[in-house]
């Protein structure tokens, strides 16, 4: 294939604007009533099902299944993913130091034994310490990433090994390790981090490393460091930008949802403490992202940091805004400095990953036309 869409799922609707925005499609209808962000149970089995079906119906390759010490199990989720739909894929986050390494590369190749293909790794190591605390962890981040290190050497063991191993780290001792169950296939590992250390760990492991949507100058100094970081490994990792397309008939149109989508996340931010309660300013990716906010709202051609700004750049908080043909041209130019993946998520999950059909068809046209061969990524 020769470009990866990922969208994210999950298991009821949720965003920082705090209510679902009307979307606006390609032809200037409305494909969507202005609502109130959706009330109930945290697990709403129907919802899931209906918004991966819709990524699937819309092209997306994989949807990402996230983590914090809140969220719903992940394994279970995905498995309701891949039961529920015939091709999507699963990015299905992992945070290492809470289940030992031997029984998440099992629990990784039994879903892949049960959807083969369909299942990839995103490692992330924890950058809130707040966070990591609720589950017990209490160790500071560059102890985490060694751990990380050493947890994903165990893990490519149990998934490789046809021979019981042994393993010797610094935070895993493994004596006859071995999996009746093994990915026929590699698993894809991907990885997200932006410290020395992220980059560090990422470069030794990562299949593909997943990075924040900033301007393009910074994506370029994230591969170059990465790329340095995977070459005495011998490894040659994909790339992966997160972003949140805010596309319209028209720029006008897309320039008013926009602010729209601003304005209610200023109210929620105000009106509520508890809004965004994960604490990202020791992660350097939110650290970044508020850098450049602080330089301008929009940068490059239409990459918009304002929801970044407000939200104190609380994960993938980037936009692209204008016109499809605008949002699909903006991605291009990530694709030619050679990223392949493109993670990109809305304001109005539901129904943004309905519309965002079009703007895949229009990327995947555009990346056939540049005759981009480099932009191929294993099936």
């Amino acid at each position: 294939m020769a470009l990866e869409f990922i969208g994210i799922a999950a298991t009821q609707e949720t965003s920082e604007s705090g209510s679902r925005t009307p979307v606006t499609g390609r032809d200037g209808v409305s494909t969507q009533t202005e609502t109130e962000q959706a009330a109930g149970p945290v697990v709403q089995p129907g919802y899931l099902r209906e918004l991966a079906r819709a990524h699937e119906e819309s092209g997306f390759d994989r949807v990402l299944v996230a983590h914090s010490s809140a969220s719903p199990d992940g394994f279970t989720v995905a498995d309701q993913i891949l039961t529920h739909t015939e091709r999507l894929g699963v990015l299905l986050a992992h945070r290492p130091g809470f289940v030992s390494p031997t029984l998440a590369a099992r629990k990784y190749a039994t879903l892949d034994a049960f959807h083969p293909g369909r299942i990839a790794l995103h490692v992330i190591t924890g950058g809130d310490d707040a966070d990591q605390a609720r589950d017990g962890d209490f160790s500071d981040k560059p102890t985490r990433y060694r751990r990380t290190d050493d947890f994903l050497d165990v893990v490519r063991k149990e998934w490789d090994s046809a021979e019981p191993f042994d393993h010797e780290g610094e935070f895993y001792r493994v004596k006859g390790g071995f999996a009746a169950v093994r990915p026929a296939a590699p698993i894809p590992v991907y990885f997200g981090g932006a410290s020395a250390d992220a980059v560090r760990v990422g470069g030794k492991h990562a299949d593909v490393y997943a990075c924040w949507g900033e301007p393009l100058a910074g994506i370029a100094e994230r591969i170059r460091e990465v790329r340095a970081a995977a070459a005495p490994y011998g490894r040659e990792p994909r790339f992966s930008v997160s972003l949140r397309p805010i596309p319209a008939a028209t720029e006008e149109q897309a320039w008013d949802r926009a602010r729209e989508i601003l304005r209610l996340t200023e109210e929620r931010v105000g009106g509520s403490a508890g809004a965004f309660p994960l604490d990202h300013s020791a992660q350097r990716g939110s650290q970044r992202l508020l850098e450049y906010a602080a330089q301008g709202d929009v940068h490059d051609k239409r990459l918009w940091t304002a929801i970044a700004r407000t939200t104190g750049a609380a994960g993938n908080s980037t936009a692209l805004v204008g016109s499809y043909e605008q949002v699909a041209e903006s991605l291009l130019d990530y694709v030619s400095l050679g990223v392949s993946t493109l993670l990109i998520r809305g304001f109005s999950p539901l129904a943004d990953a309905r519309d965002y059909g079009t703007l895949i068809d229009l990327v995947r046209a555009g990346a056939e036309r540049t005759g981009a061969a480099h932009l191929k990524v294993p099936a």
